[in-house]
């Protein structure tokens, strides 16, 4: 199938853009069925805007370990009465399980 640039408006702006041929090409053999709604600016201004691709540093919670005692952080608010393990033990766990 061949393809043929497109001008579509932009939902955010309203500017027109080019739906190039080699996009449309690329967007069927991904078995996208949509054409794109925003232009790139807009769509990396709300990509940006969720944060998304640049995600600041992981959030970090302190926690000690429950086979080791060890002092440890894990990227998650552990609960009271689970028990939270530190990297080499929850490896060591997960390698026995197997």
């Amino acid at each position: 199938m061949a393809f043929t640039d497109k001008q579509i408006h932009c939902s955010d702006c309203g500017n027109e853009f080019t739906f190039t041929a080699a996009e449309q090409e690329f967007f069927q053999e991904k078995g996208y069925t949509n054409e794109p709604k925003r232009c790139l600016p807009c769509r990396q201004a709300r990509k940006a805007e969720k944060g998304g691709g640049s995600r600041g540093p992981m959030q970090k919670f302190p926690a000690i370990c429950a086979q080791c005692g060890k002092e440890t952080e894990v990227p998650f608010e552990p609960k009271q009465g689970r028990p939270v393990y530190c990297s080499t033990c929850y490896s060591q766990m997960r390698q026995n399980q197997n």
